[in-house]
Protein backbone atom coordinates (compact mmCIF):
# COMPACT_ATOMS: atom_id res chain seq x y z
CA UNK A 1 0.00 0.00 0.00
CA UNK A 2 1.33 2.98 -1.03
CA UNK A 3 1.92 5.65 1.72
CA UNK A 4 -0.36 8.47 0.44
CA UNK A 5 -2.92 6.13 0.60
CA UNK A 6 -2.33 5.07 4.14
CA UNK A 7 -2.66 9.08 5.07
CA UNK A 8 -5.68 9.21 3.30
CA UNK A 9 -7.49 6.26 4.93
CA UNK A 10 -6.50 7.45 8.48
CA UNK A 11 -7.85 11.31 7.11
CA UNK A 12 -10.73 9.58 6.26
CA UNK A 13 -11.32 7.35 9.60
CA UNK A 14 -10.58 10.75 11.68
CA UNK A 15 -12.98 12.21 10.01
CA UNK A 16 -15.85 9.34 11.02
CA UNK A 17 -14.68 9.40 14.13
CA UNK A 18 -15.59 13.11 14.29
CA UNK A 19 -18.75 12.94 12.64
CA UNK A 20 -19.71 9.99 14.38
CA UNK A 21 -18.63 11.49 17.66
CA UNK A 22 -20.32 14.99 16.64
CA UNK A 23 -23.56 13.02 15.86
CA UNK A 24 -24.24 11.75 19.33
CA UNK A 25 -25.20 13.00 22.36
CA UNK A 26 -26.12 11.77 25.89
CA UNK A 27 -29.57 12.98 27.66
CA UNK A 28 -29.76 12.63 31.32
CA UNK A 29 -32.33 11.53 33.73
CA UNK A 30 -32.59 15.33 34.89
CA UNK A 31 -32.32 16.59 31.38
CA UNK A 32 -34.75 17.02 28.48
CA UNK A 33 -33.12 17.77 25.12
CA UNK A 34 -34.77 20.08 21.75
CA UNK A 35 -33.02 18.76 18.73
CA UNK A 36 -32.54 22.21 16.70
CA UNK A 37 -31.94 22.24 12.75
CA UNK A 38 -31.07 26.25 11.83
CA UNK A 39 -32.89 27.46 15.07
CA UNK A 40 -36.09 25.69 14.72
CA UNK A 41 -37.03 22.22 15.99
CA UNK A 42 -36.31 19.28 14.02
CA UNK A 43 -40.24 17.47 12.88
CA UNK A 44 -40.79 14.31 14.74
CA UNK A 45 -37.94 14.59 17.00
CA UNK A 46 -37.67 17.82 18.06
CA UNK A 47 -38.17 16.96 22.14
CA UNK A 48 -36.42 13.91 23.65
CA UNK A 49 -37.51 13.51 27.30
CA UNK A 50 -36.31 9.85 27.30
CA UNK A 51 -33.15 9.51 28.89
CA UNK A 52 -30.17 7.69 26.99
CA UNK A 53 -27.90 8.00 23.74
CA UNK A 54 -29.44 10.00 20.95
CA UNK A 55 -28.61 11.09 17.44
CA UNK A 56 -27.92 14.17 15.56
CA UNK A 57 -26.86 15.58 11.89
CA UNK A 58 -23.36 17.19 13.09
CA UNK A 59 -22.70 20.72 11.86
CA UNK A 60 -26.54 21.41 10.79
CA UNK A 61 -28.49 20.43 14.34
CA UNK A 62 -27.60 21.40 16.96
CA UNK A 63 -29.11 19.85 21.23
CA UNK A 64 -30.22 22.63 23.59
CA UNK A 65 -30.80 20.72 26.98
CA UNK A 66 -33.21 22.04 29.08
CA UNK A 67 -33.89 20.52 33.16
CA UNK A 68 -36.61 18.47 34.00
CA UNK A 69 -36.38 18.63 37.58
CA UNK A 70 -38.38 20.97 39.93
CA UNK A 71 -36.30 24.38 40.28
CA UNK A 72 -36.66 26.60 42.90
CA UNK A 73 -36.79 30.57 42.99
CA UNK A 74 -35.80 32.79 45.83
CA UNK A 75 -37.02 35.93 46.31
CA UNK A 76 -34.94 38.74 47.78
CA UNK A 77 -36.81 40.52 51.20
CA UNK A 78 -39.36 43.64 50.48
CA UNK A 79 -41.22 45.34 52.15
CA UNK A 80 -45.05 45.25 51.59
CA UNK A 81 -47.42 47.98 52.42
CA UNK A 82 -50.55 45.61 53.70
CA UNK A 83 -54.13 47.36 53.44
CA UNK A 84 -54.18 48.25 56.60
CA UNK A 85 -51.17 50.44 56.38
CA UNK A 86 -48.39 48.57 58.29
CA UNK A 87 -45.44 48.27 56.53
CA UNK A 88 -44.54 44.31 56.56
CA UNK A 89 -41.21 42.87 55.42
CA UNK A 90 -41.93 39.75 53.02
CA UNK A 91 -39.86 36.86 51.77
CA UNK A 92 -41.51 34.89 49.46
CA UNK A 93 -39.88 31.71 47.09
CA UNK A 94 -41.49 29.71 44.44
CA UNK A 95 -40.73 25.51 43.29
CA UNK A 96 -42.05 25.80 39.11
CA UNK A 97 -40.84 23.36 36.51
CA UNK A 98 -40.39 23.59 32.70
CA UNK A 99 -43.43 21.85 30.70
CA UNK A 100 -43.12 23.33 27.52
CA UNK A 101 -38.96 23.32 26.86
CA UNK A 102 -39.81 24.88 23.08
CA UNK A 103 -41.40 28.00 24.60
CA UNK A 104 -39.04 28.49 27.51
CA UNK A 105 -35.87 28.49 25.15
CA UNK A 106 -37.64 31.00 22.99
CA UNK A 107 -39.12 33.15 25.87
CA UNK A 108 -36.10 32.61 28.31
CA UNK A 109 -33.29 30.60 26.62
CA UNK A 110 -31.81 29.77 29.93
CA UNK A 111 -32.78 29.43 33.52
CA UNK A 112 -31.14 32.41 35.19
CA UNK A 113 -32.87 34.73 32.32
CA UNK A 114 -36.09 32.41 33.57
CA UNK A 115 -35.31 33.55 36.93
CA UNK A 116 -35.35 36.95 36.46
CA UNK A 117 -38.84 37.38 34.31
CA UNK A 118 -40.29 35.18 37.48
CA UNK A 119 -38.68 37.14 40.07
CA UNK A 120 -41.03 40.03 38.77
CA UNK A 121 -43.78 38.74 38.33
CA UNK A 122 -43.57 36.86 41.98
CA UNK A 123 -43.04 40.45 43.02
CA UNK A 124 -45.94 42.09 41.70
CA UNK A 125 -48.38 39.12 42.76
CA UNK A 126 -46.78 39.46 46.44
CA UNK A 127 -47.68 43.28 46.48
CA UNK A 128 -51.03 43.23 44.34
CA UNK A 129 -52.43 40.25 47.24
CA UNK A 130 -50.92 41.22 50.00
CA UNK A 131 -51.37 44.94 49.39
CA UNK A 132 -55.51 43.43 50.10
CA UNK A 133 -54.83 41.65 53.30
CA UNK A 134 -54.27 43.35 56.56
CA UNK A 135 -51.35 42.69 58.76
CA UNK A 136 -53.06 40.28 61.43
CA UNK A 137 -54.55 38.12 58.10
CA UNK A 138 -51.04 38.17 56.69
CA UNK A 139 -49.58 37.04 59.48
CA UNK A 140 -51.73 34.49 61.20
CA UNK A 141 -55.45 34.19 60.25
CA UNK A 142 -54.90 33.91 56.65
CA UNK A 143 -51.65 33.15 55.44
CA UNK A 144 -52.62 29.70 53.75
CA UNK A 145 -55.14 30.97 51.53
CA UNK A 146 -52.95 34.37 50.65
CA UNK A 147 -50.12 31.90 49.17
CA UNK A 148 -52.81 29.63 47.45
CA UNK A 149 -53.39 33.65 45.59
CA UNK A 150 -50.28 34.24 44.97
CA UNK A 151 -49.45 31.12 43.02
CA UNK A 152 -52.59 31.70 41.17
CA UNK A 153 -51.90 34.64 39.95
CA UNK A 154 -47.87 34.14 39.05
CA UNK A 155 -49.14 31.10 37.40
CA UNK A 156 -50.52 32.53 34.32
CA UNK A 157 -48.18 34.97 33.74
CA UNK A 158 -45.02 32.20 34.18
CA UNK A 159 -46.52 29.81 30.86
CA UNK A 160 -45.80 32.70 28.96
CA UNK A 161 -42.16 31.53 29.26
CA UNK A 162 -43.30 27.79 29.23
CA UNK A 163 -43.45 27.51 33.05
CA UNK A 164 -45.89 25.54 35.42
CA UNK A 165 -45.69 26.80 39.31
CA UNK A 166 -45.55 24.08 41.53
CA UNK A 167 -46.03 25.72 44.76
CA UNK A 168 -45.84 29.84 45.88
CA UNK A 169 -45.09 30.21 49.63
CA UNK A 170 -44.07 33.23 52.55
CA UNK A 171 -41.01 32.28 54.14
CA UNK A 172 -41.40 35.21 56.52
CA UNK A 173 -43.68 38.14 56.85
CA UNK A 174 -42.12 40.63 60.14
CA UNK A 175 -42.59 44.21 60.83
CA UNK A 176 -39.50 45.99 59.59
CA UNK A 177 -36.42 46.55 62.44
CA UNK A 178 -37.34 49.59 63.34
CA UNK A 179 -40.99 49.13 63.69
CA UNK A 180 -40.48 45.76 65.47
CA UNK A 181 -38.20 47.89 67.94
CA UNK A 182 -40.91 50.35 68.74
CA UNK A 183 -43.43 47.45 68.61
CA UNK A 184 -40.91 45.32 71.49
CA UNK A 185 -40.16 48.73 73.46
CA UNK A 186 -44.48 49.09 73.89
CA UNK A 187 -44.52 45.51 74.65
CA UNK A 188 -41.72 45.79 77.43
CA UNK A 189 -43.55 48.85 78.65
CA UNK A 190 -47.07 47.24 78.42
CA UNK A 191 -45.43 44.35 80.66
CA UNK A 192 -43.77 46.31 83.22
CA UNK A 193 -46.74 47.96 83.49
CA UNK A 194 -48.74 44.71 84.33
CA UNK A 195 -45.88 43.39 86.87
CA UNK A 196 -46.51 47.40 88.59
CA UNK A 197 -49.68 46.45 88.64
CA UNK A 198 -49.82 43.05 90.27
CA UNK A 199 -46.78 44.75 92.58
CA UNK A 200 -49.41 47.46 93.83
CA UNK A 201 -52.33 44.77 94.15
CA UNK A 202 -50.02 42.51 96.01
CA UNK A 203 -48.87 45.52 98.52
CA UNK A 204 -52.82 46.54 99.07
CA UNK A 205 -53.12 42.58 99.86
CA UNK A 206 -50.11 42.78 101.74
CA UNK A 207 -51.36 45.73 103.71
CA UNK A 208 -54.75 44.06 104.52
CA UNK A 209 -53.77 41.31 105.60
CA UNK A 210 -51.07 43.10 108.45
CA UNK A 211 -53.47 45.29 108.94
CA UNK A 212 -56.01 42.72 109.55
CA UNK A 213 -53.50 40.21 112.16
CA UNK A 214 -52.41 43.47 113.81
CA UNK A 215 -55.80 43.96 114.78
CA UNK A 216 -56.84 40.84 115.42
CA UNK A 217 -54.07 40.90 117.90
CA UNK A 218 -55.02 43.74 119.50
CA UNK A 219 -58.40 42.30 119.98
CA UNK A 220 -56.93 38.81 121.36
CA UNK A 221 -54.56 40.90 123.63
CA UNK A 222 -57.44 42.59 124.64
CA UNK A 223 -59.57 39.74 125.40
CA UNK A 224 -56.75 37.96 127.00
CA UNK A 225 -56.02 41.13 129.77
CA UNK A 226 -59.91 41.43 130.23
CA UNK A 227 -60.14 38.05 131.05
CA UNK A 228 -57.01 37.99 132.97
CA UNK A 229 -58.03 41.05 134.88
CA UNK A 230 -61.75 39.29 135.28
CA UNK A 231 -60.07 36.08 137.05
CA UNK A 232 -57.58 38.43 138.54
CA UNK A 233 -60.38 40.66 139.91
CA UNK A 234 -62.43 37.45 141.06
CA UNK A 235 -59.27 36.57 142.99
CA UNK A 236 -58.88 39.52 144.61
CA UNK A 237 -62.42 39.26 145.56
CA UNK A 238 -61.83 36.10 146.82
CA UNK A 239 -59.37 36.98 149.09
CA UNK A 240 -60.67 39.94 150.16
CA UNK A 241 -63.83 37.81 151.02
CA UNK A 242 -61.58 34.75 152.86
CA UNK A 243 -59.69 37.60 154.60
CA UNK A 244 -62.87 39.21 155.81
CA UNK A 245 -64.51 35.77 156.56
CA UNK A 246 -60.86 35.25 158.72
CA UNK A 247 -61.18 38.69 160.92
CA UNK A 248 -64.58 38.32 161.30
CA UNK A 249 -63.69 34.89 162.91
CA UNK A 250 -60.66 36.11 164.82
CA UNK A 251 -59.52 40.06 164.85
CA UNK A 252 -56.50 39.57 166.90
CA UNK A 253 -55.03 36.55 164.75
CA UNK A 254 -55.85 38.49 161.66
CA UNK A 255 -54.30 41.83 162.79
CA UNK A 256 -50.92 39.71 163.91
CA UNK A 257 -51.11 37.97 160.84
CA UNK A 258 -51.07 41.14 158.51
CA UNK A 259 -48.68 43.01 160.85
CA UNK A 260 -46.57 39.59 159.91
CA UNK A 261 -46.86 40.42 156.04
CA UNK A 262 -45.98 43.90 156.79
CA UNK A 263 -43.06 43.10 158.75
CA UNK A 264 -42.00 40.93 156.24
CA UNK A 265 -42.16 43.59 153.43
CA UNK A 266 -40.42 46.53 155.31
CA UNK A 267 -37.88 44.82 156.43
CA UNK A 268 -35.87 43.01 153.94
CA UNK A 269 -32.60 41.72 154.28
CA UNK A 270 -30.52 43.66 152.05
CA UNK A 271 -29.47 46.61 153.67
CA UNK A 272 -32.79 47.80 155.47
CA UNK A 273 -32.66 51.61 157.51
CA UNK A 274 -35.51 51.89 159.54
CA UNK A 275 -36.30 54.67 162.02
CA UNK A 276 -38.99 55.11 164.56
CA UNK A 277 -39.81 55.14 167.99
CA UNK A 278 -39.41 50.92 169.89
CA UNK A 279 -43.20 52.32 171.34
CA UNK A 280 -44.82 52.47 168.21
CA UNK A 281 -48.09 50.60 167.40
CA UNK A 282 -45.77 49.59 164.32
CA UNK A 283 -43.78 46.89 167.08
CA UNK A 284 -46.33 46.09 169.23
CA UNK A 285 -46.00 42.37 168.42
CA UNK A 286 -42.51 42.35 168.72
CA UNK A 287 -42.16 42.38 172.74
CA UNK A 288 -45.37 40.55 173.46
CA UNK A 289 -47.13 38.60 170.93
CA UNK A 290 -50.45 40.05 172.23
CA UNK A 291 -49.63 43.47 171.04
CA UNK A 292 -50.20 44.32 174.49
Amino acid sequence: MKPSTGVLLTIIAVLLVVFATGAMFQVQQTEQALVLRFGAPVSGRGLITEPGLHFKIPLIESVVKIDNRILALESPKQEVLASDNQRIDVDAFVRYRIVDPLKFYQAAGSIPIANNLLASVLNSSVRRVLGEANQQQIVRDERAALMVKIKDLVNPESQRFGVQIVDARLRRADLPREISEKVFSRMVSERQREANEYRAQGNEQYQKITSRADRDAIVLKAEAQQAADTIRGQGDAERNRIFAEAFGRDPDFFAFYRSMQAYDQALKPADTRFVTSPSSDFFKYFSNPGGK
